[in-house]
């Protein structure tokens, strides 16, 4: 079956680079936009049938190298434009300058809503799988599209204009994604902070972007837990004098204090007209803010644009995960992280997919959450972070098994490397070893999926806990990245970095060519955006992160540069040592961390999470050190490994590490925000097991 359908996706993106399909024949314009054809002045854009592509090969090397015919024919066919574009790039890495569809004009929310209502209103676009079991609400396209008008309306009403800025602060819900498509309705730039932010974390991002309004809830729930949203925004806003409104929505019946800011949303939205004429923006206009951490601890806001990205969201969703229409498309991710941006929302509802809005955790009532989810809504597609299937393997497969899985056509793991054991109880267990399973990497930076498993020539075969493909268009690099180190920062301006040729080389991660959906540039602070991604290597895009390129010419993602230890002189990739001791039957977790040693200048200290009714955990650690030796070298065991009851983890369910590093590095007095940790009292507890640790061991001595 996956074999068949990489062979229609290369056949679909043939006819459309030919000039004889269309994605499924989407209707023009959607009633709010005439659509017409892109088409420049001669020998502007290129078209490609000079060169006809006839196999997945020929696909790469057309998207590789002519990006004029490969991308400008899949722009003009897959979005509903205002006005053509008449330049399809205007890029130059050397100079971190980049523009795609310069002189087009369209709105982002026409395509993800009004063209699809005009094909087919009753079709739904978002189940809301809400925190409690079993209430799932659906909307239509047509519901979807009424509420976002009288959003947009509201917004509008109350002062917000083209180019504002509009923080949003909501968890996973329909509102959430309403507010997000309102505000590219009228041509305003959405802020969304995740809603498990401080307040004053909240505050520096709203201060940063100056925002005028934001959007919140009285309440949130989470895992049969309230959390008091609206209580923090109020703390925050204190100190943000740009806001002029605080919008409020109600997703619990208690009531909340509301002050001179405040406006009931739901009553305001009653009161406005469920039509909203869409703003007709730029492709290279902004269309949103997103916050990162950087390496300076100053959150970054990355800035993603309109056409551009909308393209790379939707194409990336359709054949990575070979997305079919009438698929159930489930993404277990936040909406206030790229991965809910780009495959919650943007990608699946310009592809006019069904997508899931999960609000709970993977655990709440019980571990089958996730499965009898799959079973009840008849998810096809399913993509979760690694972090949840290592928590989830912990409660065995029985919780797995209890619930019938079987619409399930393609698993994706997303926001680290999957590691071996993660990878094969997924494939195996979840999918019963007939889905297809893409690990895909991708950042905040890059929009969407730029290397993962599919698409691919039909009948590829993919590899365990691999990447391994570029998306088209994506042109990987390793360079020589000998000079960096685990504290060394990631921008050294100018390092004349070599690339590496050849296969079985590890280095550095860069991509040597522009793409659609890349960020451009960093909010009020252009130069940052340079240094951190363009001057590291001059000419190529850094992204931070580790690959090695096997053999085959495959790539496996290794990590992030800041996780690579050097011990003894030998340089080695935390993802490694990790994925080595998860592969231990009694160890579902593991987070390594590098600290400074007075004799290898760096040595490995591991935090382990030990399955339940482990006997002896002396004779695990043994073994562990055992593996590690045997999988990797004896170099790369640990100094020190540390059972702990549980990780450290955000909401969104990756490790904070640096929390990790600054327990064992003894630097406890400044932790730094640990707002978005899920469960703030593990701290405590770690620094207890710790503590304990290092007694026993002083007592030995």
């Amino acid at each position: 079956m996956a074999a068949r359908s990489v062979g229609c996706c290369v056949r679909w993106l043939r006819s459309v680079l030919q000039g004889r399909a269309g994605p499924r024949g989407w209707p023009p314009g959607g009633g709010c936009a005439p659509r017409r054809a892109a088409s420049g002045p001669p020998g502007s854009t290129p078209g490609a049938g000079a060169a006809l592509p006839v196999s997945y090969p020929a696909l790469r090397a057309l998207a590789d190298r002519q990006p004029d015919a490969f991308w400008g024919q899949l722009a003009r066919d897959t979005l509903v434009w205002d006005t053509p574009f008449h330049t399809v790039w205007d890029c130059d890495l050397s100079s971190g300058k980049i523009g795609w569809f310069l002189g087009g004009q369209l709105n982002v929310s026409v395509n993800c809503l009004d063209q699809h209502v005009q094909k087919s209103p009753e079709s739904v676009a978002l189940i809301w799988e809400r925190d409690e079991p079993g209430t799932e609400v659906r909307i239509t396209y047509r519901e979807l599209l009424e509420t976002t008008c009288r959003m947009a309306n509201t917004l509008k009403r109350h002062g917000v204009c083209r180019g504002d800025r509009v923080a949003i602060y909501m968890p996973v819900s329909p509102q959430v994604v309403a507010a997000m498509l309102a505000c590219a309705r009228i041509g305003a730039v959405h802020n969304v902070i995740f809603a498990g932010f401080s307040a004053e974390s909240l505050a520096g991002r709203i201060n940063d972007a100056k925002c005028k309004v934001v959007i919140t809830f009285n309440q949130g729930l989470r895992g049969g837990r309230v959390v008091e949203l609206k209580k923090i925004v109020d703390e925050a806003v204190k100190h943000c004098p740009t806001v002029q409104h605080v919008l409020v929505a109600h997703r619990t019946d208690n009531k909340v204090p509301m002050g001179q800011l405040d406006v009931p949303l739901e009553e305001a939205m009653a009161k406005e007209d469920p039509v909203c004429a869409p703003e007709s923006m730029g492709s290279e206009d902004m269309l949103f803010l997103l916050y990162t951490s950087g390496s300076t601890g100053k959150p970054k806001g990355l800035v993603h644009t309109q056409a551009g990205y909308l393209l790379f969201a939707a194409l990336t969703h359709k054949h990575v995960f070979d997305y079919r229409p009438g698929d159930v498309f489930g993404c277990m991710a936040d909406i206030g992280w790229i991965t809910g941006h780009s495959y919650v929302l943007y990608g699946p509802l310009c592809n006019g997919a069904t997508s899931v809005l999960f609000e709970s955790t993977p655990v709440y009532p019980d571990p089958g959450r996730y499965w009898e989810v799959v079973q009840r809504l008849k998810i096809n597609q399913f993509y979760g972070a690694p972090t949840a299937v290592r928590l989830l393997i912990k409660y065995g497969d029985t919780w797995v098994k209890k619930y019938d899985r079987s619409s399930l056509r393609t698993l994706g793991s997303v926001g680290e490397p999957i590691n071996r054991e993660a990878w094969d109880w997924l494939h195996k267990v979840v999918g019963d070893s007939r889905c297809t399973l893409v690990d895909t990497w991708w950042q905040t930076e890059t929009g969407g999926i730029c290397i993962a498993p599919r698409p691919s020539e039909e009948g590829a075969e993919i590899l365990p806990a691999m990447a391994m493909r570029p998306f088209f268009g994506i042109i990987p690099v390793l360079m020589d990245e000998k000079n960096l180190s685990l504290f060394s920062k990631v921008c050294l301006p100018g390092l004349q970095g070599n690339v590496l040729e050849g296969n079985n080389v590890s280095g550095a991660l860069c991509l040597s060519q522009a793409w659609p959906g890349m960020a451009r540039t960093i909010y009020g602070d252009h130069q940052r955006f340079l240094e951190a991604y363009f001057k590291v290597y001059p000419g190529y895009y850094f992204t931070g992160d580790g690959a090695h390129r096997t053999e085959g010419g495959h790539y496996q993602i290794t990590g992030r540069m800041d996780d690579v230890i050097n011990i003894s002189g030998h340089r080695l990739g935390t993802a490694e040592i990790e994925d080595a001791m998860a592969s231990h039957p009694a160890v579902p977790e593991t987070a390594v961390i590098g600290y400074p040693h007075d004799i290898k200048g760096e040595a490995a200290f591991a935090f382990i999470v030990l399955k339940d009714k482990v006997g002896d955990a002396d004779a695990v650690i043994s073994e562990l050190r055992s593996t590690v030796a045997t999988k990797i070298a004896k170099y790369a065991v640990p100094d020190e490994i540390l059972i702990v009851k549980r990780l450290p983890k955000t909401r969104s369910g990756k490790v904070m590490r640096r929390l990790l590093r600054k327990i064992i590095t003894d630097k406890t007095q400044n932790l730094g925000d640990t707002t978005t940790l899920e469960d703030p009292s593990i701290i405590m507890e770690i620094l207890n097991a710790y503590q304990e640790h290092k007694d026993k061991k002083a007592a030995r001595q």
